[in-house]
């Protein structure tokens, strides 16, 4: 059975400003356009939006720059696109107990057309450069199978170190044990942002990954930290979609003034205190 229905004659206004985790066809698993992202933004009421596709292994089964190319092409993209800010992004996956993302060790001598690079870069610092941000995110847990609780909780915070990542991911649900407090306080310290994942919520998920995430809310309001809200919105019609999310911070009374996806003028003034301005201009 459906979770919700779809009308595209009445669709729900968002309760907040932004949806900053969402995806696209590139995803694989995913099944919208950015152009059907968008529309479905704006028809909920949305100021700005990211798309933040999958920046993993999950999207190729080569790491050649060729399978990337994606993400190193936004330029294209309007900023303002029918009245909805468009911000690019992707969910880069965290890969090892160091906190290093996906492409970090992938180096590349070469661009998509086959024309050598004047110096060498990795995959990471090529699709870096005209990243507007980067939610750091845990897919594939296995490396921290045998791992101890100091070693997650020093990953997340090495993945928060990145100077491109934004937005700690879905870590609720994660299934990785780690020190709540711990990484909290490092993203308080670095001005970043924990997510609360509207996605997180669904049924499958159980009864213990909606706890640990309500748990990591009302830490965050105790503890005065900043957190992002995102759909994770595999299809259009999800789209500024915060159902379960907007019920539980209201549950918990989480405070406004800690949402800074409340609008795009709080999200753009804590992206670039946290990360610096949105970048300019095409990587050569």
């Amino acid at each position: 059975m459906h979770e919700h229905t779809y009308d595209q004659t009445h669709v729900p206004q968002s309760p907040y400003g932004c949806d900053v985790h969402t995806h696209t066809l590139f995803s694989r698993h995913a099944y919208s356009t950015v152009g059907e992202c968008v529309s479905a933004a704006r028809s909920a009421g949305l100021q700005l939006l990211g798309s933040t596709d999958h920046y993993s292994c999950m999207t190729s089964t080569t790491l050649h720059v060729r399978d990337y190319q994606y993400f190193i092409n936004f330029d294209v993209w309007p900023r303002m696109w029918s009245g909805v800010l468009v911000l690019r992004g992707a969910e880069a996956d965290i890969v090892d107990l160091e906190g290093h993302l996906f492409g970090w060790d992938i180096r590349l001598s070469e661009g998509i057309t086959g024309r050598a690079f004047s110096h060498q870069l990795t995959l990471q610092e090529y699709v870096w450069r005209n990243l507007d941000y980067a939610i750091a995110s845990i897919h594939d847990k296995t490396f921290t199978e045998s791992a101890t609780c100091t070693q997650t909780t020093d990953m997340y915070v090495r993945a928060l170190d990145d100077p491109k990542v934004l937005i700690l991911g879905h870590s609720g649900r994660s299934g990785v044990p780690f020190d709540v407090d711990v990484v909290l306080r490092a993203a308080k310290e670095r001005g970043k942002l924990i997510e609360i994942n509207e996605h997180s919520f669904a049924q499958h998920y159980g009864s213990t990954t909606h706890d640990t995430c309500r748990h990591i809310a009302e830490r965050c309001a105790e503890l005065g930290v900043m957190i992002a809200t995102g759909t994770d919105a595999h299809i259009a019609c999800d789209v500024g979609r915060f159902d379960k999310t907007a019920a539980l911070l209201e549950e918990i009374h989480f405070p406004l003034e800690l949402i800074a996806t409340r609008d795009a003028q709080t999200f753009l003034q804590t992206c670039e205190h946290a990360i610096g301005p949105l970048p300019a201009g095409r990587p050569q």
